[in-house]
C-alpha cells in the first residue's frame, strides 16, 4: 500500500498575492497595536526576509524588532481582529492557479500543508480558510492572555525544513514523494526536503537556483475571489499539469533526438 504523501505551500506570495502580516496592517492600527510607523518597520522586515537579503545576524535583530513590536498586544484583541476581517482581507488575494493546485493534491489523496514565517493567528485562520489539512507557523509565548514577544519557534529557512520533517515523521508522509512551493530562495531547505519542489513567480536569482537544484517553475498570476477560485480550481489544476506533461514529454523526446543524432 502506498504511503500517505503531502503538499507544503508557502503563503505569502505563493497562495496569496501579498503579505499575510502586511494584509492584516490596517485592522491592526484601526485598532491601535501598531502605529504606521512600525507597519513601515515590520514590511521592511518582511522584505529582507522573503528577499533573503538578511544575514544571521540582521535576520536575529529583525526578528527582535518584530518580537518588541507584538509584546504586550491582547491575544483575544488580535485573534478577533483576524476572524472579523479575514474573509474581507484574503479572500480576494488569493492565486486561483495556487487554489487549484490544492485542491488537485487533495483529489489525489495528499495532505495539504500551509507552511508560514508569520504568526499563528494569522496562519490558521488562513489554512482554514483555504481548507488545507495542516499548518506551520511561527509561534509567540503566551502569559496572562497577552504576548511576551519572546519567540518560541520561528518558521524561516531551515527550521521550516525540520518541521516539515517532524510533522512527516507524525503524519506518516513519504517525503520522496511530496511537493512543496515557494515564491522565496529562503525557502530552499523546505523544497529541498520533498522530492518536487517548485518556485513560483521566481526572479531571476530563484530561477537559478531552480535550474542548479532541479525545481519545477511555476507562475500564479490570477488573484481572484475564494469562491470563484474554488469553482474553477479542478479545471485549472488539470491543465497545469496537462501542460507540464507536454512540456516534460517534448523535453524527453528533444533529448532522446540529439543523443541519437547529436547536437
Amino acid at each position: 500500500m502506498a504511503r500517505l504523501s503531502a503538499a507544503f505551500f508557502d503563503l505569502d506570495k505563493t497562495i496569496i498575492a501579498t503579505s499575510s502580516s502586511a494584509a492584516f496592517s490596517r485592522p491592526f492600527m484601526r485598532e491601535g497595536l501598531f502605529t504606521r510607523t512600525d507597519a513601515v518597520r515590520a514590511a521592511y522586515a518582511h522584505f529582507l526576509f522573503s528577499v533573503g537579503g538578511a544575514d544571521e545576524r540582521q535576520t536575529n535583530r529583525l526578528r527582535d524588532a518584530l518580537s518588541e513590536l507584538v509584546k504586550g498586544w491582547e491575544v483575544a484583541k488580535v485573534t478577533g481582529i483576524v476572524s472579523e476581517t479575514i474573509h474581507e482581507l484574503i479572500d480576494p488575494v488569493v492565486y486561483q492557479e495556487a487554489l487549484a493546485l490544492i485542491r488537485r493534491h487533495q483529489q489525489n489523496g495528499r495532505e495539504v500543508v500551509i507552511v508560514s514565517a508569520s504568526g499563528a493567528e494569522l496562519v490558521a485562520p488562513i489554512a482554514e480558510l483555504l481548507g488545507a489539512d495542516h499548518w506551520i507557523a511561527s509561534e509567540m509565548e503566551i502569559k496572562d492572555g497577552t504576548y511576551t514577544g519572546e519567540i518560541t519557534f520561528y518558521a524561516y529557512g531551515e527550521s521550516k525544513a525540520i518541521a516539515l520533517r517532524k510533522l512527516a515523521k507524525k503524519r506518516g508522509y513519504d517525503l520522496d514523494a511530496s511537493y512543496a512551493y515557494s515564491d522565496s530562495i529562503t525557502d530552499a531547505p523546505m523544497l529541498n526536503a520533498v522530492g518536487h519542489g517548485f518556485v513560483v513567480n521566481p526572479d531571476r536569482a530563484l530561477r537559478r537556483a531552480a535550474a542548479k537544484n532541479g525545481w519545477g517553475v511555476l507562475y500564479f498570476r490570477k488573484p481572484v475571489a475564494l469562491r470563484r477560485a474554488d469553482a474553477t480550481g479542478p479545471a485549472i489544476a488539470t491543465v497545469t499539469f496537462v501542460a507540464l506533461g507536454v512540456i516534460i514529454g517534448a523535453l524527453i523526446m528533444r533529448a532522446a533526438r540529439r543523443s541519437r543524432f547529436g547536437p
